[in-house]
């Protein structure tokens, strides 16, 4: 005779399907959440700004970032930095922040240029010989040398170099024995309506020098809206991410420790 504390296989049975029940709504709540985690949109992103508590979920980079066709051509930008914010500040605050304050409300102008993409990836080189049009893709070299020299003045900047088999790497080469090494590691873009385009890219950086050694990672998300031909008027965010070699990388986390967002007009040159 079995014993009245034994539970039956039929018990047993209802047991065990109600712990697997369980474990399969747990998985369908998690696979809900990464669902809308992933499915946030850039502009979402955008409209959250400062409530940034990670790092968006990218695609890794490959080739380079495609820009709309009305962004072609070679633009006057002036750049005006309307907002900083040290989220965990005064626990952390990273180095130049409080310099940075200069910058604020004072226009920059330099110049960019955005043409016909230079590197194709094997996987595009179909699609691409396939397109009527040209990819327009920015000159990261070119930009990247009047940027900084706009903010560094033009005796700081040697030299910006691109990979040429990889447009997610450069150098930029700076007096004094310096350089800032750049790899793109994710991007997302979005075309909407109405002629605005939004991308984002996060760069793990390593500022190098003979007193120091500075790792960090780098999101830019930027707001296109096409104005008329020849004008765009873009909405820039810099963010600020410690790497995981930074002493004090556990205590951020994913979080900003710095955010800045900047007001951009482009005017078309040519």
């Amino acid at each position: 005779m079995r014993d009245k504390t034994t539970p039956s296989h039929q018990q047993l049975f209802e047991t065990v399907k109600q712990q697997l029940l369980s474990i399969f709504l747990v998985c369908l709540i998690l696979l809900s959440f990464t669902a809308n985690v992933l499915a946030a949109s850039l502009a979402d992103r955008i409209e959250q700004f400062p409530q940034w508590a990670n790092k968006p979920s990218l695609k890794l980079a490959q080739g380079d970032l495609e820009y709309p066709q009305w962004m072609a051509g070679t633009w006057n930008v002036e750049s005006t930095l309307v907002e900083q914010i040290a989220p965990l500040a005064p626990d952390l605050v990273t180095p130049g922040f409080n310099d940075n304050q200069n910058y604020l409300n004072q226009k920059i102008a330099f110049e960019v240029r955005f043409g016909t993409e230079y590197y194709v990836p094997p996987q595009r080189l179909l699609s691409a010989f396939k397109s009527s049009q040209p990819i327009v893709v920015a000159d990261r070299a070119f930009n990247g040398k009047k940027i900084a020299e706009a903010y560094l003045g033009d005796d700081n900047i040697y030299r910006v170099k691109v990979d040429p088999d990889n447009p997610n790497q450069q150098i930029t080469l700076l007096k004094g024995d310096r350089q800032l090494v750049s790899k793109i590691t994710g991007r997302g873009r979005e075309n909407l309506p109405n002629n605005q385009f939004i991308a984002t890219e996060i760069t793990q950086q390593l500022f190098r020098s003979p007193e120091r050694l500075y790792l960090n990672e780098v999101e830019t998300t930027s707001s296109y809206q096409l104005l008329d031909s020849g004008n765009i008027s873009a909405e820039q965010i810099t963010a600020i991410y410690l790497s995981p070699q930074d002493p004090n990388y556990f205590s951020a986390g994913d979080r900003p420790v710095a955010l800045y967002r900047y007001h951009l007009d482009l005017t078309k040159k040519s």
